[in-house]
């Protein structure tokens, strides 16, 4: 294994010279398995491959704290390209971090140990069956290619996350993502029939698509989530839908966060399926919809229903009919509708040395309510703590998830990476003593990696870290993601 590298802010220059120095053999032997355009090993990128979207980093790359930075960076264009690219790091102990869109926020991507980082993006042919309805894409596509190309043809997969301009269809899976409109479509482990996957030592796993199969344990699923610590995903078979003949947008005002809640669970177990519904609490709603002048002390919630006519008609009524909200019109989806994919704010504060992040977890129906109490007391009890808020954004008939909010500015003496840790510590706490689940669709990475046992517990560890070196028997798939 090749020794890990830390890049402190008074070295910068010097130790990335170093990672070229070190990454040198590496850079030789790929170039002559792939050829010299897809292989680079200098500076800018292995500088722009350091590290993902994880909001903390922003505070890394300004104060020069990044302690990560590959050896090389290849961009295969096949799955031959992966099977010798993986090949050659089982050969050779060198460490692999597959790489998507890099829109992850858990540090899920980083190379800790140098290593070669394999970006999928120049793999994106798209195949469409319209008779089967399904479509099956590359790991490298962006969402937003997939989801435009499906428009043009009629159709939708309906995995919309707020990063569809950044992600790929394998980070999708790789993180067991899910979308602004997963309510009525899912989220992708819902979508999943087939998939193509490369494991240790360069083995290509293809598990065709089929609407159901009783073949054993199913292996599709080992994937789905596994954040890049078994293998690389080159390709899958995905679920589609026709694109929606109508869409009804509704918006209410409620006296508090819970009673919208309620009002949500009574629609979904009745069978109701909206695309979207998102419950803000009194902070989020001044935050996104300020310029509401009477509903500034109110929870709003949003829904978007889409699908064919006479079903949207028929689920607008009993929506209306069951949520005793005040109602507010259009206006305020159709805002969320144009700013939905601005994520602006982390990198606008960080230079002023605010700290925000996000935490989505997920409940049963009966600790929701508690849940979000809980996290956002713990939330504020951390000193430098100046707002932490939540919305609700994906429902289910038993439970839905939750995603707080929090931002503050570390007291004098405290770093920006004490002050994030300490804030969760305190949410995951909370949620592991309320009952929750700790991650409901941003995955694990680094920094969810503590409390893992303390969900999945002793002997879902043990299996977990089992079938990890029964797969990656050297070590060498995303070392120390996830605390593998």
């Amino acid at each position: 294994m090749i020794e890990g590298f830390h890049v402190g802010r008074h070295a910068l220059r010097e130790i990335l010279v170093r990672a070229v120095e070190s990454s040198k053999r590496i850079h030789r032997d790929l170039v002559k398995l792939l050829g010299d355009d897809k292989v680079s090993n200098i500076v800018t990128d292995l500088a722009v491959y350091s590290h993902d979207y994880t909001p903390i980093n922003l505070h890394k790359i300004l104060n020069l704290d990044l302690e990560t930075i590959p050896c090389v960076v290849v961009w295969p264009e096949s799955v031959q390209d992966v099977v010798e690219i993986v090949k050659y790091a089982y050969e050779n102990h060198v460490p692999i971090y597959p790489y998507g869109g890099g829109s992850g926020v858990l540090r899920g991507f980083a190379p800790e140990h140098c290593g070669i980082v394999v970006d999928m993006k120049r793999m994106q042919s798209i195949s469409l069956n319209e008779y089967d309805l399904t479509v099956a894409a590359d790991a490298g596509v962006y969402g937003v290619i997939l989801e435009q190309y499906l428009n043009y043809k009629g159709y939708t997969l309906g995995h919309i996350p707020q990063s569809l301009y950044e992600s790929t269809v394998g980070g999708w899976i790789a993180t067991r993502a899910t979308g602004q409109f997963s309510t009525k479509y899912g989220g992708i482990e819902d979508l999943l029939l087939g998939i193509e996957v490369v494991v240790p030592p360069g083995r290509i796993v293809k598990l065709e698509p089929h609407p159901r199969t009783a073949t054993g344990p199913d292996l599709r699923r080992l994937f789905i989530g596994s954040e890049g610590v078994l293998g690389i995903v080159t390709k899958a078979t995905l679920k589609i839908a026709q694109f929606p003949e109508k869409r009804v947008k509704l918006s209410f005002a409620t006296k508090t966060f819970e009673e919208a809640f309620e009002y949500t669970r009574l629609i979904i177990r009745r069978g109701v399926r909206p695309a979207v519904v998102r419950i803000y609490d009194r902070i989020e709603t001044l935050r996104h919809f300020y310029w509401i002048r009477d509903v500034k002390d109110e929870p709003i919630t949003i829904m978007v229903i889409e699908g064919p006519s006479s079903l949207v008609d028929a689920e607008a009524d009993i929506v209306k009919g069951t949520f005793k909200g005040r109602e507010l019109g259009e206006e305020p989806v159709d805002y969320w509708l144009r700013t939905r994919f601005v994520v602006k704010e982390a990198s606008e504060y960080a230079a002023l040395g605010f700290v925000f992040d996000t935490i989505e977890v997920a409940a049963l129906w009966s600790r929701v309510v508690p849940l979000y109490r809980e996290v956002i007391e713990a939330m504020k009890r951390v000193d430098g703590t100046l707002v932490a808020s939540a919305h609700a954004s994906h429902f289910y008939p038993q439970g839905a998830c939750l995603y707080f909010t929090f931002g503050g500015l570390p007291r004098a003496g405290t770093t920006p990476y004490e002050y994030h840790r300490k804030v969760w510590e305190a949410a995951m706490d909370a949620v592991i003593r309320v009952g929750g689940t700790i991650s409901h669709h941003h995955g694990v990475g680094r920094i969810r990696a503590p409390w893992l046992k303390a969900e999945i517990g002793d002997a879902g560890l043990e299996l977990l870290q089992k079938l990890k070196r029964a797969i990656d028997d050297r070590g060498i798939m995303n070392p120390g993601n996830m605390g593998l």
